[in-house]
């Protein structure tokens, strides 16, 4: 039976996951690639694009965090300062609601904000 290389690849991972559960040195994994006829260089130059990635996920994974508490200060900001302004209006001038006008541009732009961050 043959195998291409794909398929070599899922039987090499589930054999890896299963004999081992812990992790792997340095020196293993070259002793692996070696093994399977993998050269050095191109082990390392591998090892350095999946670093580079890994590393981009986690850039990207802070900045997602980052856009998320910054928008859970500004709905928390919308909410205080909003709650004031109605407040104020309901005692100052009940007759007119005036506060609506900042709620809805105001709501306006907190609705564009959520958007950004719910699409990543």
């Amino acid at each position: 039976m043959t195998y291409n290389s794909q398929e070599m690849q899922q039987i090499l991972d589930v054999a890896f996951q299963r004999q081992q559960q812990g992790e792997f040195t340095q020196e293993q994994i070259i002793e692996i690639a070696s093994e399977l006829g993998v050269s050095e260089e191109a082990l390392k130059a591998a090892e350095k694009v999946w670093l580079m990635k890994q590393f981009e996920v986690k850039k990207q994974q802070m900045s997602n965090y980052q856009k998320r508490q910054e928008f859970r200060s500004h709905l928390i900001s919308f909410i205080v300062i909003n709650a004031f302004l109605i407040l104020l209006n309901l005692f100052t001038s009940p007759d007119y609601f005036w506060a609506i006008f900042p709620l809805l541009g105001w709501g306006i732009g907190l609705f564009f904000h959520w958007l950004n961050v719910a699409k990543k």
